[in-house]
C-alpha cells in the first residue's frame, strides 16, 4: 500500500509539471494507472487528507486528480471497481467519489428543446458558431442559456465570456445535466471558486460530477452544502463527512 510520504512523491511531481490543467489530469491519470486498484484507492486517501489538511501542492492538484477519475476513466484500469473496493476498505471519502445516479432535479429533454426553437430559428451549425465567435454581450447572454451541449461547449470557447456568466450558466435552473457537464468539463471555468461552487449547489448537476467538485470547496461551502435540502443526498452527506475530518 502507498504511504503518506509516496502519496506526497506523486503530488510533487504532479505540482512541478507547467502547462495547461488538462496535461496535469492527465499526468494524474498515469499516476493513478501505476498502481493496482486497492492502492489507487488508498493512495487517493492520503492526498484527500493530505488537501484537506492545507498542505498547498496537495490543494492544487487535487481538482486534477479527482477530474481523472471522470474524464480519464478510459485509462485507469478497473475503474468501474474502484467504489466496491474503495467500500471494503473503508475508504469512504475515495468511495463518495464514484457516486453515480440521475440528478436531485430533472429538465424535460423535450421542454429544452422546444425552448431552445423557440430562442434560436437558425441552423444548430450556425448557433454554434455564433457562440464561438460573437463579440455581442447581449448575444452571448442569450446563448449561453440554450440547453444544447455542443452550444454550450463553443459559448465556453468565447474569449468574451465573463465569469460572472459562468457563474450564471453554470447556476441556471431548471437545466439540463450536459450543459452543466460542459463547464465542469472546461478547466478553464471549472477551476474558479465561483463557478464550482454554483454547479455544486445546482440540484440538476449529475451527482458523478458533483462528488468531484465538492471536495474542493472550503469549509464555509461545505457547511452550507451539508444543510442545503435542495442538492442530491449523495452530495450533502459528502460535505459532512468531509468537515467533520477537517
Amino acid at each position: 500500500m502507498p504511504s503518506r510520504e509516496e502519496a506526497k512523491s506523486v503530488v510533487r511531481r504532479l505540482h512541478a509539471l507547467s502547462g495547461s490543467p488538462e496535461i496535469v489530469r492527465k499526468a494524474a491519470a498515469r499516476e493513478l494507472a501505476r498502481w493496482d486498484p486497492l492502492d489507487t484507492n488508498e493512495l487517493l486517501h492520503h492526498i484527500l487528507l493530505l488537501a484537506r489538511g492545507g498542505w498547498e501542492p496537495a490543494t492544487c492538484v487535487l481538482g486534477s486528480v479527482v477530474a481523472a477519475l471522470g474524464l480519464e476513466a478510459a485509462s485507469l484500469p478497473y475503474a468501474d471497481s474502484m467504489r466496491r473496493m474503495a467500500e471494503v476498505q473503508s475508504l469512504t471519502s475515495v468511495a463518495d467519489l464514484f457516486e453515480t445516479g440521475p440528478a436531485q432535479k430533472e429538465f424535460d429533454e423535450g421542454a429544452a428543446a422546444r425552448a431552445d426553437a423557440k430562442a434560436f430559428s437558425q441552423s444548430l451549425g450556425h448557433v454554434k458558431q455564433q457562440a464561438r465567435l460573437t463579440r455581442d454581450p447581449d448575444v452571448l447572454a442569450r446563448l449561453t442559456a440554450v440547453s444544447d451541449p455542443s452550444v454550450v461547449r463553443n459559448a465556453l470557447l468565447n474569449p468574451r465570456l465573463t465569469e460572472p456568466l459562468v457563474v450564471r450558466m453554470a447556476a441556471r435552473r431548471p437545466a439540463r445535466p450536459e450543459p452543466l457537464v460542459e463547464i465542469w468539463k472546461a478547466t478553464r471555468w471549472s477551476s474558479r471558486h465561483a463557478v464550482r461552487r454554483a454547479l455544486a449547489f445546482n440540484p440538476y448537476l449529475p451527482p458523478e460530477v458533483g462528488v468531484k467538485i465538492v471536495p474542493l470547496l472550503n469549509a464555509n461551502d461545505l457547511a452550507e452544502l451539508a444543510g442545503d435540502a435542495s442538492v442530491h443526498p449523495s452530495l450533502r452527506e459528502q460535505a459532512a463527512r468531509l468537515l467533520s475530518k477537517g
